[in-house]
């Protein structure tokens, strides 16, 4: 039952479905202009992602070039782009979360990672 005995107020539920969408976009916006950093190996590698996950950068230091063991150099980039995008996905809860929860809870929401 709605209070005051009448049918909600449908201008208003578009404008805050509109306001809640404007929002959303901001964040996004946000988000794919934001870099986060991940690393491994004690700093050895470190991978810079977006908030939104796109790979920007990977600097390996000198110290992780060894040309008789490239596989531990492999493992140590996985982990470092892992860590960034660990770090995006952090960046994205907290940007897009409150958003998300305010829409329904993210449930089938379309470019929610949540």
């Amino acid at each position: 039952m709605i209070p005051g005995g009448g049918q909600p107020n449908m201008q208003q539920l578009l404008q805050q479905a509109q306001k809640m969408q404007q929002d959303l976009a901001v964040a996004q916006e946000e988000l794919a202009q934001a870099e986060v950093e991940g690393q491994a190996g004690g700093g050895l590698v470190k991978a810079t992602v977006t908030g939104s996950g796109e790979l920007r950068a990977l600097v390996i230091g000198p110290k992780a070039v060894d040309p008789e063991d490239t596989e531990t150099l492999a493992d140590l980039v996985v982990a470092a782009v892992q860590a960034a995008n660990e770090n995006a996905q952090a960046l994205q809860q907290q940007k897009l979360g409150p958003l998300a929860q305010g829409l329904g809870g993210g449930s089938g929401i379309p470019g929610l990672p949540f």
